[in-house]
């Protein structure tokens, strides 16, 4: 079976990044991983992340930028070019930009805008599904507008969010082969609930808990990684980025990146 090459997303480790930016750096290489996806840089300049990367054998492979900030400055794309990034991804929508609302067609002209900017610098511009893009417009997935829509749009499907939302994940990653070069592994516990994005801590109106719904290392939780990963290799993906948004069972988050790397190499 081929191995796909492993990614952290850095978001997982946040707090460790802003502490220590390198240390964290050489902590996720130490685990085993590949590659990694960026969720800002703490005041560090393009050259000094891409020496870090270069120098402790990471490769910097994506990165996570709001949606706002690209619309507001395009340019903020050629920070991650210089860094060595292929793709550069928007990650999560606020409210009044998600299907169901009036600003949903604006986010598509804008996803249009952002996939001719990033040419400029021969990037990518890929989209992190959430459960809401699966809300159904007419009979049809907003995600699947939004891909049909805007042709030059780039995949980074998130199997947690898909399966949260009783999809398969793998169907979702074959039906879009030729746009799938990055994956989000991220698996859950306990069932979709209101709170979920408290628990990523973007809904400050929300209670944290991880009663009903939980983030897991991957093999713990409800997801068919092997079967996610089989859909990956079959369509020739370059990459799967191991995401944990909070720690759970006990364990710190670089204890989950652990975990989670050392499932992944214990498949056959």
């Amino acid at each position: 079976m081929k191995r796909i090459p492993i990614a952290l997303q850095l978001y997982s480790i946040r707090n460790e990044m802003e502490k220590n930016f390198e240390e964290a750096l050489k902590a996720v290489k130490g685990m085993g991983y590949d590659g990694v996806e960026l969720a800002g840089i703490f005041g560090h300049t393009a050259e000094e992340v891409k020496e870090m990367c270069d120098r402790i054998g990471l490769v910097p492979i994506s990165a996570h930028i709001p949606y706002a900030d690209m619309m507001r400055d395009p340019s903020i794309m050629e920070t991650y070019k210089k860094i060595g990034c292929k793709f550069v991804v928007i990650p999560y929508l606020t409210e009044d930009l998600r299907p169901g609302t009036d600003g949903f067609k604006s986010l598509i002209e804008g996803a249009a805008v952002l996939t001719e900017a990033a040419k400029k610098y021969d990037m990518k511009v890929a989209y992190h599904n959430h459960d809401f893009d699966f809300t159904e417009i007419d009979g049809e997935y907003a995600i699947d507008i939004l891909y049909r829509t805007v042709p030059d749009l780039f995949t980074e499907f998130d199997v947690c969010w898909i399966h949260v939302c009783e999809i398969n994940p793998a169907d979702y990653i074959r039906k879009y082969a030729d746009r799938t070069e990055i994956i989000h592994l991220k698996d859950y516990e306990g069932e979709r609930t209101e709170n979920m994005y408290a628990l990523i801590g973007l809904d400050e109106n929300e209670e944290k808990s991880h009663g009903k719904f939980s983030y897991m290392p991957l093999g713990r939780g409800k997801v068919n990684i092997p079967e996610v990963l089989e859909a990956a290799e079959e369509i020739d993906a370059k990459w799967v980025i191991v995401e944990q948004d909070e720690p759970t069972c006990g364990l710190t988050p670089l204890e989950c990146a652990k975990e989670s790397i050392n499932y992944l190499k214990s498949l056959k």
